[in-house]
Formats: structure tokens, sequence, C-alpha cells
């Protein structure tokens, strides 16, 4: 699925790779490294996990050195065509970029549309660019913390710049946010508020706005947008970072606009390094990361054991027939794992 060299054949698909074999190879820049890699953290093998269990932890030295970008959008605005553009723009002036597109899957039967890679055709032949789709398998949980050990490998292997796209729904936004540096959202002139407000929430998370398919007979409409959302933002209240949002319009297909919101982003990096935000902001998202991970171990060991997980089902069968009210039945689920498992 990634950008691979056909003709790294240095370990067979069935082999496992030490960690210490992939680190030395992420350090070199060895996309395909990187693509094993990434498949061992989106495994749900423990014999596949250990091993990127112990990758991630050698890689965190050599991590932290990139830009970190969310980037989202309405249903129709181009964000896979958006993201291609600019992607090319910034390896045109020199930098690496590394694309971790979240694809919605289906809850019903897991499957995932994985088409991001097909529709970055142009970037995905870059070799200054590494894109990886990776199926949300319905957990949003699962996604956040495989795409922050993602991040953290692009890292390791050299990438500039991470562009993190989100499925676009809701909740996904927040999840992105909570990882990443600089949050992009990408909007539609005259797209009709029923289409525009399902993102109002959204708009305040949001460092930068931009109006996309500024183009043709669009070109003007996209501008009165970008002066109705300026107007917009002033409503909201300011940012704890001191950063005023900005809105600005662009073309994916005409590939305008690109130096700008790089420009944007790249202004935004110096104020929050030289305000000392950048540094607190990922600090503050580390200790989110550990919290989440609690409660995911917790999870899993419930999955791992049959007798915890006999007893859940016993107490579920109570909540659902109201016999104990769902606080007391998790603090009873909880007591039972632990004396299972000490």
């Amino acid at each position: 699925m990634d950008n691979i060299n056909p003709n790294f054949k240095k370990f067979k698909s069935a082999e496992l790779p030490s960690a210490d074999w992939l680190l030395g190879e992420l350090s070199k820049g060895n996309r395909a490294a990187l693509s094993r890699a990434l498949t061992l953290v989106e495994s749900k093998s423990q014999k596949h996990r250990k091993v990127a269990e112990e990758l991630i932890h050698k890689a965190l030295p050599l991590s932290g050195n990139s830009v970190r970008i969310g980037i989202t959008g309405v249903p129709g605005v181009g964000k896979s065509t958006f993201i291609e553009a600019f992607g090319t723009y910034l390896t045109s002036i020199g930098k690496k970029v590394a694309v971790l597109a979240i694809d919605p899957s289906s809850t019903k039967n897991r499957g995932s549309i994985l088409g991001d890679k097909t529709r970055m055709n142009e970037l995905s032949q870059n070799e200054m660019a590494f894109i990886r789709p990776s199926p949300s398998a319905g957990s949003l949980g699962g996604v956040a913390r495989k795409t922050r050990e993602s991040i953290l490998l692009c890292e390791a292997a050299g990438y500039d710049v991470i562009i993190v796209e989100t499925v676009g729904v809701g909740q996904s936004e927040t999840a992105v946010k909570s990882m990443v540096d600089f949050f992009m959202l990408l909007m539609l002139a005259g797209a009709g508020d029923e289409l525009q407000g399902i993102k109002r929430g959204i708009m305040e998370m949001a460092d930068l706005l931009i109006i996309n398919k500024a183009d043709g007979d669009n070109a003007r409409n996209a501008k009165r947008a970008s002066g109705e959302y300026k107007r917009a933002l002033h409503l909201f209240p300011a940012n704890d970072n001191e950063w005023i949002p900005r809105v600005s319009v662009a073309s994916a297909i005409e590939k305008t606009g690109m130096s700008d919101a790089w420009e944007v982003i790249t202004e935004f990096e110096n104020q929050q390094k030289n305000k000392g935000y950048f540094k607190t902001t990922r600090q503050e998202q580390a200790l989110k990361w550990f919290e989440e991970s609690i409660g995911e171990l917790l999870l899993e060991k419930f999955n791992r054991n049959p007798e915890a997980q006999e007893n859940l089902q016993q107490l579920k069968e109570k909540v659902r027939s109201e016999k104990l009210e769902p606080f007391n039945a998790a603090n009873q689920a909880v007591d039972f794992l632990f004396k299972t498992t000490s």
C-alpha cells in the first residue's frame, strides 16, 4: 500500500524483524522498513505488539523534530486533492512529508475503504513523501494510539512534516487535535448552513480555515466566504496559546494557496516556540496519551482473561435488567479483574 522500493528484500514478509534492525533502517530513511514498522503497530498480534512497543521506546529520542498537522473538512471539500497539492508543494521546497490518512471503517463488517492512496497518485510516487492509509476499525481510541505511535516512527524516519487526515465525522477531529501541533479546517464557499453546521464546533479548534476550490466561477464566492469566516472567528473566545486563527483561500486543482498555508503554519510554529507553548502542548498531549492508554490496557486485560470476561457478562446482564447500577458494576468488574491477575 505504501511507496515501497521493490528491490527491498532484506526480510521475507513472514519473518519478524527485530526492533533494533527496524530502528537502524528507519534512521536511514528506509520507507519499506517504515511500512513494516507501521504494520506491526497496527497488528493485534501480541508478538507483533511486543516488537512495536520496543521499537517505539527506542525510537523516542529520534522523534519530535517535525511539525504535526491535522487536516479535516466538510464532505466534498476535496481533502485528498488538497493534501496531494499541499504535500507536493512541501516536497518542492525540500520537506519530507508523511501522510497518515485515517479511513472510515464499517462498524458492521470492519471493512475499510483505504482509498486515499489511489486518490493521491502523484504524491504517492514522490520519493520525498510517504502515504499510509489506516483503517479506523470502528475504534476511535485504537486509532488515536496507533496514529500517535505512527507519528513517532515517521519522525524517527526523518519526515519533517506529518499530516494526519481525519475521517471528518465529528469525534475523530477531537482525537486528532490532541495529537497534532496545528489544526487545519477545509471549508467550501456557499455550501449552505446545513452542510457547514456540522463543523461549527470544530471551527473553534482550527488554527487555519481554508476556503478550498477557489477557482473558476467559485473564486469570487471563496473570497466572499473568507471575509465572512474572518468576521465569525472574532466571535469565538481567545485561544489559550494566544494564536489568532487565520482564514485563507486555495485551489487544490490549480495548486494555489499552498505557499500561503505553509507560511501561516511556519508563523504559528515560530510564535508557539518563542512563547513556550509548543513544548508545553506536546507535553500535555503525551500525558493525555498516557491516561488514555491506561483505559485501553484495562480493556485488553479483560479481553485476554476468560474468567474476567465471564464475570463481565454476568454484570452486564444485571445492569441490563436494572438489578445493578453501571458504576457499581464497573467497580466490581475491575476488582474481579485485579483478583484474577494478582
